[in-house]
């Protein structure tokens, strides 16, 4: 096992960067005294909100009578579109998604009708009464209708280089196949929830679950009809988020302040778990195609990939989200001539969204398949493929053109495969399956490379503020990041406390506030500690850099002499004063103890058309060995053992670090295993609340269950302390365990054969797998 990174002992004691300290909020958390939005004190007047939602998947609406509604008990308000004061719309890139339809429906769960109450029982019992007549349009729910129909919801894009056509005719080897990839329920513990509240003067103060106030101050703004500098919008902590709060919850956040504005008192929209998953969007579920041309080593010389994805009936996120997915369709490997075609399909199904990974899973799955394919037709180990395939010198250009700078994953790959024992391990499982006839194992390991930056480029900045306070030298910290259970306000304010020498437990957070800090990008991107993190660094330094001229001033000491340690400030060999001291001597001789600090990410560019350029900073790997054991009469699978190895460069706290990795992890597996989305032929999403979607649970963790920090990471560029994200990159870990299952299932041919095996793989879907590998078999 690789061990983090140690630290100075002072450091790691008074709780700087490269402690494994708890997260900030954690006795909060265990004690059950975090605040969340729905714990806030309401305030006198406080009113409900609740939906009503459509009923059918794509219609024109006739009339819609809320007589029943109004005449509700608790009922102050019932609201259709037409009473929004400002814009109807929260589609945060293209102007094409309604707070509440109107005129038409697009798709079933659609908010029609706000219902405002005295009580949330009230508010959601009244919504349900009202009355729409309906004429129903033509709906288009499958992927594979929108490409039929040449529906889409933006322009088909085409990443390219080289010649595909002429490398895929000239390869001694060729495979073709298609493979499904479910989409993804973010099913946060907190739901989409938001409190607004009327300020004097026209102003607005809304509590919002999001991942980006900014953006929901500026919605919101909108909804109204007022300046953005009427809106402030305040989040403290997430109950998770998952990429689903980064758009999703703008829609709750404009609809409690538009009811808030209209009746003059608070209001409050909190979804109960159906209409949360009936509402909002999910994971981008995908259809894949690939034609892939290779040689005898199983490496591939040509590629061509189409990427489909159900976008649902706006554009929301789509348009980066499949970007980074046909830029992730090269995972750790070199593509000399590759054509990836991504099409964006417009359906009557909620609009897809944001999930961690932001697509990258879907693109890593893919060329993960393709590469497996491959070692199946040569009858290879698909490590020995995975290998071949590798960047390396001479072959370390992405099929986006940018440079892999920084490649180490066949050196961690290396380390795994021999920590794990996975060769031994392999043929043990080959030897059970041969006396097993019934429990059938299999073992993969797969390697992630995951890119660091937003595409949208202008996202790659932050703000942050650090205040000392000169009574007694605490530091109060405000950035534009946000908190959803991730570590991110520990991580920065260790930054904060290294800077300044003084000890964790001297720096407290506020909550992201847009009234503080303007302006700020989404927290998403895996961005969070490496944005935020640099802008704290920065305020925290000039701070700092005030005190030491002071400092050397006052006592006649060189600069570079004063040292901030361990809540003291050592000058030179003369005397040693505690921070607080110091910061009270400054004070008095009007030094600012406040300051900002602003951030940019270097060296990043990328043009959206074409998708070239550089558009990451940097990038993050891992590997995981996954060994599992499937029922082939019931189609059960059971996950053994998972070995990890991932790479955070110098990690800021190992034990935040590992949670993140072990989670994704988790998650991760619950997409390739068990969280089935599935709509009825009406188009209504069936799989809507815990008794149909099934996340993982404790049970479903393996028993043996090795993670580790690689111990050599270093990040080559220049992020906070040398490290690397880490929030995104661990799901795609979880691809060895689809790959270990369908290396399961292709022991019932003897591995003769390759099973047919989308993702998830439930057990009904491994079942199947399993009979018509089996009837294949039988047939020759």
């Amino acid at each position: 096992m690789n061990e983090p990174r140690t630290v100075a002992p002072e450091l790691a004691a008074r709780g700087g960067v490269g402690a494994a300290v708890r997260h900030e909020s954690a006795h909060l958390h265990v004690a059950g005294e975090a605040t969340y939005v729905d714990d806030i004190r309401e305030a006198r007047g406080t009113l409900h909100a609740a939906f009503g939602l459509a009923a059918r998947a794509h219609a024109r609406i006739r009339s819609i009578d809320l007589a029943a509604v109004r005449a509700a008990p608790g009922v102050v308000a019932a609201l259709c579109a037409a009473d929004i004061p400002g814009e109807n719309n929260v589609g945060p890139i293209l102007r094409d998604d309604p707070i509440l339809a109107a005129g038409t429906v697009d798709y079933v769960g659609q908010p029609v009708v706000l219902v405002v109450a005295e009580t949330v029982g009230a508010a959601r019992r009244a919504a349900r009464l009202a009355r729409i007549d309906y004429e129903d349009l033509p709906a288009v729910l499958t992927i594979e209708e929108a490409l039929a129909r040449r529906s889409f919801v933006l322009p088909t894009v085409t990443l390219a280089r080289g010649d595909a056509d002429a490398a895929l005719a000239a390869a001694p080897h060729r495979r073709r196949g298609r493979l499904r990839i479910g989409g993804q329920e973010q099913f946060y513990l907190e739901g989409q929830i938001a409190y607004a509240v009327p300020q004097e003067d026209g102003g607005m103060l809304v509590y919002n679950s999001t991942q980006h106030p900014g953006a929901a101050q500026h919605q919101v703004a909108r909804a109204l009809g007022v300046p953005a500098n009427r809106v402030t919008v305040e989040c403290r902590r997430m109950g998770g988020g998952f990429g689903g709060k980064e758009t999703q919850g703008d829609l709750p956040a404009c609809a409690a302040a538009i009811a808030a504005r209209r009746l003059g008192r608070p209001v409050k929209l909190r979804y109960d778990r159906d209409d949360d998953i009936t509402i909002t969007g999910k994971r981008h579920d995908f259809l894949v195609e690939y034609d892939a041309g290779f040689d005898d080593a199983g490496r591939i010389l040509g590629l061509e990939l189409v990427l489909a994805s159900r976008c649902g009936f706006s554009a929301d996120l789509s348009g980066p989200v499949n970007d980074r997915a046909a830029m992730h369709a090269d995972n750790c490997y070199f593509l000399p001539a590759v054509r990836i075609v991504s099409h964006r399909c417009k359906t009557n199904t909620q609009s897809s969204t944001a999930f961690r990974g932001f697509g990258g899973p879907q693109g890593m799955l893919a060329i993960e398949e393709v590469i497996d394919e491959i070692a199946r037709a040569l009858g290879r180990d698909p490590l020995e493929v995975r290998r071949a395939n590798f960047y390396g010198p001479g072959r370390d250009l992405t099929p986006y053109d940018m440079r892999v700078e920084d490649f180490v994953a066949d050196r961690l790959f290396a380390e795994l495969e021999r920590s794990s024992d996975y060769a031994a391990r392999r043929a043990a499982i080959r030897e059970w399956n041969r006396r097993s006839p019934v429990i059938k194992r299999g073992i993969a390991m797969t390697p992630v490379k995951f890119g660091i930056s937003f595409t949208a480029t202008f996202y790659n900045q932050a703000a942050a503020l650090v205040h000392v306070y000169y009574a007694d030298g605490t530091v109060l910290l405000n950035h534009g990041g946000t908190e959803m259970g991730q570590g991110l306000y520990t991580k920065v304010a260790q930054v904060v406390a290294h800077e300044l020498g003084v000890g964790l437990d001297r720096v407290r957070v506020s909550a992201a506030d847009t009234g503080k800090v303007p302006n700020a990008s989404a927290t998403a991107a895996s961005s969070g500690s490496d944005l935020n993190g640099k802008a704290a660094q920065a305020a925290a330094r000039e701070i700092r850099a005030r005190l030491t001229a002071f400092a050397a001033e006052r006592f006649g000491v060189a600069p570079e002499a004063i040292r901030f340690a361990d809540d003291h400030v050592e000058l030179g060999d003369l005397k040693r004063i505690t921070f607080a001291e110091l910061a009270k001597l400054a004070y008095y001789a009007r030094v600012q103890l406040s300051a900002s600090g602003f951030y940019r990410t270097p060296k990043i560019h990328y043009d959206p058309r074409t998708l070239k350029g550089r558009p990451f900073f940097y990038f993050a790997y891992g590997a995981a060995v996954s060994e599992v054991a499937i029922d082939t009469l019931t189609g059960e699978t059971r996950l053994l053992r998972a070995d990890i190895l991932h790479d955070v460069g110098r990690s800021l706290n190992p034990a935040i670090d590992l949670g993140q990795i072990e989670g994704g992890f988790v998650q991760g597996m619950g997409w390739l295993t068990s969280e089935e989305l599935w709509w009825g032929a009406e188009g209504r999403l069936m799989t809507h609340a815990p008794s149909t979607y099934k996340i993982p649970v404790a049970s479903d963790v393996p028993a043996d269950l090795r993670v580790a920090l690689w111990s050599r990471g270093e990040n080559v560029e220049d992020s906070v302390h040398r490290s690397k994200a880490v929030g995104e990159p661990p799901l795609m870990l979880a691809i060895s365990v689809l790959h270990a299952i369908k290396d399961a299932v292709a022991s019932v041919a003897d591995h003769a054969a390759s099973p047919r095996l989308d993702a998830p793989a439930t057990p009904e879907a491994v079942l199947r797998a399993v009979e018509e590998l089996r009837a294949r078999a039988d047939a020759r």
